[in-house]
């Protein structure tokens, strides 16, 4: 969880790009880096393992950072993001212990993205 946060206030301090740019692009490259491993999954299983476990991490710092009282998001969005945060938790688990499809936790990222993106469209 650290390297996502100090890696989030790497890109935060940036001048040229808001918060919401470095949310999207470390919610992007973390997709990215799960959806690539996912397709050498049964050749490399430990680049795999540890794409799942940057996502999850990624998931853990977005629920600290909805729990967080100062979050300025709409009370709503910070629970279901929240929600969402537990079951990335749970379905990782399972995936790695039952050697499920990864395509739920990329569907997930993809609707944060495109919801970051819109939002960043209308400001």
């Amino acid at each position: 969880m650290a390297s996502y946060m100090h890696a989030y206030q790497s890109y935060a301090s940036t001048p040229t790009k808001s918060t919401k740019d470095t949310e999207i692009e470390i919610i992007l490259e973390t997709t990215r880096r799960l959806k690539r491993a996912d397709e050498t999954r049964d050749k490399d299983f430990p680049t795999f393992a540890a794409a799942l476990h940057e996502n999850r991490k990624l998931w853990i710092t977005l629920a600290a950072d909805v729990a967080d009282s100062q979050n300025g998001l709409p009370r709503e969005l910070r629970v279901k993001i929240f929600y969402l945060s537990e079951f990335v938790q749970i379905y990782t688990r399972k995936t790695l212990a039952e050697a499920l499809s990864v395509d739920p936790l990329l569907d997930i990222n993809l609707a944060i993205l495109r919801g970051l993106a819109s939002k960043r469209n209308m400001e």
